[in-house]
């Protein structure tokens, strides 16, 4: 993060404290924190414990039966991760997490890696929340799950549209949800342990030809859970933001993130086992054990409607990081400026536009299943996850402070957990949608090594001067040149364009089939009776190809023009009309020549008179 100095009248350092206090009211404590950066990994508690159920469930009841020991072996990932985390916080107090780490540790395409994971990550976030939330509200209303995908893209067209206003997002705000959600979590977990019995189950659906329980069928659980990882690095990701001291305070609430979720999914996985629940379609087994612990009545819709509310609020989470990092990533030059660019609004478009798109997608590809999405989630995150531990390895081997040994060990076990993790869940989930991951993953640091490779090139290009020279000599008039088709208001413009330009521009025309060039010629010479004109024939059956080949054959070595006017239409109906031909020839000279192409716009203004033809 780049610090600012505020500066007063004529760029004087101002001496008022007051800026700075304000700044820092708004920074984020342990609590706005949490409510602010952990709504991905809260969100988790919806989706990781069915997750395990539904491997489990292959193997009935046996199976089962191992929902809380896999729920213990992914708490102390969990932990490990925390306490890791709690080192990277420390080591990079400017925030940044994997890429900032990878970045500056490791190799440049192993920080393409992770900025690519983060990216997947944030992309799936938003799919698998929006439709983790949609399984809640058909699990409390049944007559809505034919509509599914339809809500999922309702619900997603509704945050993309209000993040392109610029609405923003407030820790303050998400507190309440957020501790709505948590509270009802805990209320469903007590309950459910003080219960001898279920207050109501719902019918299970048992695998009618059961697994036996293998060491696959545990890792493949294992691997599944492991979506409930996700959003653990959102805090070392944006410590400056929090108030000071912001390690300490950035490192407690990541401390808190980790017994929060550590507890409610082993909780809720005590409850499974306990009540035997088992995937029913249609009903999520967080909707279950709401029921088993609370009945049917207003506590349950009290559970359902704030789990809703708290996964649309985790995939708009999505929507301030994935900009931002795509900001970060264009002002590294390894993805297209644009995405730096704000719109009025403060927004950045592209980004948004990007991430509504691509989660679009993958809500209409998986029908809008939650379980469809979930094995994609894991993947990416460790694959972060790995990047950011051994990273910190390579930190502590060169810094070597005080205590750098054990926490070496500590990084390193982390490193070496969350890689194995990242290969299992690769080779549990692959045949089930993680194929599509190792392909992405490859493809996007490809793509942004390419960006990269191609803004190199042009920077080189724009700063290299050797051995262009500015000639005191006789200067050679430069030759202007001007495809014309017809004589009307472009041609027109054009040849003024020109004259200002050069005292001999030359008109060039290009003789399609059975054409008069004399008619064309006459009419020309009449207009323009001291200019000079060049008929050619079209000799690569396109207007803009036969010019290139003129341009290339008789003016190789002398700079050269071309003014091709274009229309500018005044409103968006107008654009489809235009036949954009001078457009296509704009471009091939580009591509095919060595001309400066100067287009100059010609606004056609809609009918004001004539209401047919208003637009």
């Amino acid at each position: 993060m780049r610090h600012s100095v505020i500066l007063g009248h004529r760029g004087a350092v101002s001496a008022t404290p007051r800026p700075a206090r304000n700044t820092e009211k708004h920074k984020l404590s342990v609590a706005t924190g949490l409510a602010g950066l952990s709504l991905d990994a809260m969100a988790s508690v919806s989706y990781g414990p069915e997750a395990i159920v539904l491997v489990l469930a292959l193997a009935g009841h046996a199976g089962i039966g191992f929902t809380l020991p896999v729920t213990i072996a992914i708490a102390v990932l969990l932990a490990v991760l925390v306490a890791s985390y709690r080192q990277v916080i420390a080591a990079f107090p400017q925030g940044g997490g994997a890429y900032a780490v990878a970045k500056k540790h490791l190799s440049p395409r192993a920080s393409l890696a992770a900025a690519a994971s983060l990216i997947v990550d944030y992309t799936l976030n938003v799919a698998v929340s929006i439709a983790a939330g949609v399984a809640a509200l058909t699990s409390a209303f049944p007559a809505l799950l034919p509509y599914t995908v339809w809500i999922a893209l309702a619900i997603l067209g509704g945050i993309t549209a209000l993040n392109l206003r610029g609405i923003a997002e407030s820790a303050r705000v998400f507190m309440l949800p957020t501790a709505i959600f948590v509270v009802s979590i805990f209320t469903v977990i007590i309950a459910g342990l003080f219960r001898d019995q279920p207050a109501a189950v719902a019918t299970p659906f048992l695998a009618d030809n059961a697994h036996s329980i293998g060491i696959l069928l545990l890792l493949k659980a294992f691997s599944s859970g492991c979506a409930a990882l996700t959003g653990v690095e959102a805090i070392a990701n944006a410590v400056p933001s929090f108030k000071t001291p912001r390690v300490r305070n950035a490192q407690r609430a990541e401390v808190v993130l980790g017994i929060l979720l550590g507890t409610m999914l082993i909780g809720l996985a005590v409850l499974i086992e306990k009540f035997s629940l088992t995937p029913v379609h249609g009903t999520t087994v967080l909707s279950q054990l709401t029921s088993a612990s609370l009945g049917n009545g207003v506590g349950y819709y009290v559970v359902q409607f704030s789990t809703v509310i708290l996964l649309a609020l985790a995939a708009n989470t999505s929507y301030g990081g994935l900009p931002n990092l795509m900001r970060l990533l264009a002002e590294d030059n390894v993805l297209p400026h644009r995405f730096s660019r704000k719109s009025r609004r403060e927004v950045f478009t592209y980004g948004v536009l990007s991430l509504g798109g691509v989660a679009a997608l993958l809500l209409l590809a998986s029908g809008g299943h939650m379980n469809t999405l979930v094995p994609l989630f894991a993947i990416g995150v460790f694959i972060g996850f790995t990047l950011a531990q051994f990273g910190m390895v390579r930190h502590w081997l060169a810094e070597r402070t005080p205590g750098w040994k054990w926490r070496l060990a500590l990084n390193g076990f982390g490193a070496l957990l969350t890689a194995v993790a990242a290969v299992v869940t690769t080779a549990m989930k692959f045949t089930e949608g993680a194929w599509l991951i190792a392909f992405a993953l490859p493809a996007l640091i490809l793509g942004m090594e390419r960006i990269r490779g191609a803004y190199t090139h042009i920077g080189t290009r724009l700063t290299t001067v050797d051995g262009v020279e500015f000639s005191r000599g006789v200067r050679v008039e430069p030759a202007v040149l001007v495809p014309v088709a017809e004589l009307t208001a472009l041609s027109v413009r054009a040849m003024a364009a020109a004259t200002a330009m050069s005292s001999e521009p030359i008109a060039i025309h290009v003789c399609m089939g059975e054409e008069s060039t004399a008619d064309f010629t006459h009419r020309w010479e009449t207009r323009y009776p001291d200019s000079h004109l060049i008929v050619i024939e079209d000799t690569e059956n396109s207007v803009g190809l036969s010019l290139a080949r003129y341009i290339r054959t008789h003016f190789p070595h002398q700079e050269t023009f071309a003014v091709v006017a274009t229309i500018d239409p005044a409103t968006r109906w107008h654009k489809f009309l235009p036949s954009q031909r001078t457009d296509e020839i704009a471009g091939v000279l580009r591509k095919h020549t060595e001309a400066v192409v100067c287009q100059i716009p010609v606004r056609i203004d809609p009918a004001d008179r004539y209401r047919p033809l208003r637009a």
